[in-house]
């Protein structure tokens, strides 16, 4: 064998070497998971990104976990339902109310959501300007409103608060994503703007800083309309003084809990080493580093605001850690 053919045999042996030494994991195709999130300038999407960029879940064996984004809470809930997302963020009222064929317009019942965890309450907001003469939902009346986009939780529970105080069909509404709204707002293409998100949002510090803005107390509303007794699965709150530049007091409102949820053939293994990866020390600490509203993700909050039914994976890690019996 002469030197050119010996050099190409020897670096064929040493190619075979190291194919066949390489775990055959390797070679495996990770299969795509999907985690639905929300509109630009929403903590949904906040949510879908941190977990997927999180070292720990971009390790794990024979899964590839990607972000998507979506209009938001209602969206999220039916491509979960269809699975066409594995997971997704969604507010529990909607899971409650899709899963009893109780959406606005939308008899179907969505029975292939399950619950995985509670991540944060998401407060209603309202922003309007100084010296605007809104002081209340009611005075909307006759108003240009953004309420979020169409399919979105900020859109469906604009559309549920606003019908119940009587007002949706008198206000011009917009359909909007956050930062968009906020953009309009500032070129005064709109008088006030809707939010269902956790605080401090993006997009209201965007408009405070060319806008002296005021936040429009919903509590009071709610209270004085009995809000929380026909819809009971929100919760009162209040926004803290200071959240935003030039409101300086605590503003009324109401949340929802937000839910990280999963279709109900989504393996109950990848949901059980999701959570487990997560809900450490050092998973929640790269949560709250993403957004200080994940501050409320813990243990021992785990199951806060579950109503509906939880994943098989999900039961079995929170049984594990002693917060389900």
């Amino acid at each position: 064998m002469n030197k050119k053919r010996r050099s190409i045999f020897i670096g064929a042996v040493a190619l075979s070497v190291a194919i066949l030494t390489v775990p055959a994991s390797s070679f495996a195709a990770k299969k795509r998971i999907v985690f639905g999130g929300g509109p630009a300038g929403g903590t949904f999407q906040v949510v879908a990104n941190a977990v997927q960029v999180y070292k720990p879940i971009k390790a794990l064996e024979g899964y590839n976990i990607q972000a998507q984004s979506s209009a938001g809470s209602v969206e999220n809930l039916r491509k979960v339902n269809k699975g066409k997302s594995h997971f997704g963020v969604v507010y529990s009222g909607h899971v409650y109310l899709g899963r009893n064929g109780l959406l606005k317009n939308d008899k179907r019942k969505y029975e292939n959501v399950m619950a995985v965890a509670y991540l944060y309450g998401a407060p209603a907001q309202l922003v309007t300007r100084k010296g605007s003469g809104i002081k209340s939902t009611k005075d909307l009346v006759g108003k240009k409103v953004g309420v979020g986009n169409a399919g979105s939780g900020a859109f469906a529970n604009a559309d549920l608060f606003f019908n119940h105080m009587g007002i949706w069909d008198k206000i011009e509404r917009n359909a909007m994503g956050y930062n968009d709204a906020a953009a309009a707002f500032g070129n005064n293409q709109l008088d006030a703007f809707w939010l269902f998100t956790a605080f401090p949002s993006g997009a209201v510090i965007m408009a405070a800083q060319s806008n002296d803005i005021e936040l429009i107390n919903l509590g009071k509303d709610a209270e004085e309309s009995g809000f929380f007794k026909k819809y009971p699965y929100f919760s009162k709150l209040a926004v803290p003084a200071n959240t935003y530049r030039g409101v300086a007091t605590d503003t009324p409102s109401f949340q929802d809990s937000t839910l990280w949820v999963a279709n109900s053939k989504t393996p109950a293994d990848l949901v059980y080493k999701m959570l487990s990866v997560i809900y450490t020390d050092e998973g929640l600490t790269h949560m709250k580093a993403q957004k200080k509203t994940f501050k409320e993700m813990a243990i021992a909050t785990g199951t806060n605001g579950i109503v509906t039914p939880m994943h098989p994976g999900a039961i079995k890690f929170w049984k594990e850690k002693g917060v389900l019996k």
